[in-house]
């Protein structure tokens, strides 16, 4: 394994697009984002050819720059994605690197007054774009989204909501079935605010004024917080918390807020929107920290329960916890690949 990046068979294209929907969005993040758009290889000597289009998006803290990180013994995203498109490999597709990021670490791709409409931006903004300017094949069963994590959720219920969109799509260990993949965080981070007065707001600006992730709980609060801002965000778009941060007993009305956002429970509402889809890949690691396993088995059973065809699904548990996912990202992508639609 080379320590070192090499040259890609395709080309990535380093772009950035100018939002309108993200400009004085809440949190003053930046309106212009960089968009990476990988095209495969063949493209430009290819003329009027059209080629899929395979959406990425990141999970929570992640940003588009950190597909392009380099792990000892592993290859960026950027280049196992690229090896999947070389000569006599899937055929050719774009891909498309998606920045979602926001000052609390993520989005949630939804729209909400406490972080921005970062849903409306992905469908409205950055699909039209990507389709001026390169040579898409602009039909939803030419358009998959793909994600793990946050991203996974995202690439759950984008389709969902956009299947005019998006025809197909690939989840790594999305955030599903919220009961246990959020409850127990709840506790965790009701404790850790004792040191806070219990007010998330004072560990906000704690976190804010020094070095980030220095402390052990860093990560745990600023999940709560910025999944409050996108599922639960006050009238002024304040986030609030679904539970009592004392205590950390449920406060129905706001965790009934964020069930409407659980994949699982959103199935049967998009039932049409899901059995459109020409291809669904699901997986997860066995030992998930977070149960995603479990999200995705009752994302699987809730598949087949409404009527989506079984060869149109891949389910797959892996061995291992919510880390080192990556090796599975271009599997996802190369099986995406055969089963778009062309021209």
């Amino acid at each position: 394994m080379l320590p070192w990046s090499y040259d890609l068979a395709g080309r990535l294209h380093h772009e950035t697009i100018e939002s309108a929907l993200l400009r004085e969005n809440p949190l003053g993040d930046p309106h212009v984002r960089p968009l990476w758009v990988y095209t495969p290889p063949g493209y430009a000597e290819s003329g009027a050819d059209r080629y899929p289009a395979i959406y990425v998006i990141q999970g929570y803290s992640g940003h588009v720059g950190m597909w392009a990180n380099r792990s000892p013994f592993r290859q960026p995203f950027i280049e196992t994605a690229d090896a999947v498109f070389a000569p006599g490999g899937a055929p050719g597709c774009i891909v498309v690197y998606v920045d979602a990021w926001t000052a609390y670490g993520g989005s949630q791709f939804v729209d909400s007054a406490g972080t921005g409409k970062y849903h409306s931006y992905l469908c409205d903004e950055v699909v039209p774009w990507v389709d001026e300017r390169f040579r898409t094949v602009p039909a939803p069963g030419a358009r998959a989204i793909t994600g793990k994590s946050s991203g996974g959720f995202g690439a759950m219920i984008t389709p969902m909501l956009r299947p005019d969109l998006f025809g197909a799509l690939a989840t790594h260990a999305g955030d599903a079935l919220y009961e246990f993949c959020y409850l127990n965080e709840f506790a965790k981070a009701a404790r850790a605010l004792r040191d806070y007065d219990h007010d998330i707001q004072k560990w906000w600006a704690d976190f804010r004024g020094r070095t980030a992730f220095t402390e052990e709980n860093d990560m745990l609060l600023l999940l709560v917080l910025g999944c409050s801002a996108a599922f639960t965000p006050g009238p002024d778009g304040t986030p609030q918390l679904p539970f009592d941060a004392r205590s950390g007993q449920l406060i129905p009305e706001l965790w009934d807020r964020w069930l409407e956002w659980d994949p699982i429970r959103m199935i049967d509402r998009y039932a049409g929107a899901l059995r459109s889809q020409r291809a669904i890949w699901i997986d997860a690691g066995k030992s998930d920290e977070w149960f995603l396993d479990l999200g995705a088995e009752a994302f699987r059973a809730g598949l087949d329960r409404i009527g989506v065809p079984a060869d149109r699904i891949h389910f797959e548990l892996f061995p291992g916890t919510h880390g080192g996912m990556d090796y599975r990202y271009p599997q996802a992508v190369a099986w995406l690949a055969d089963r778009l639609e062309r021209e």
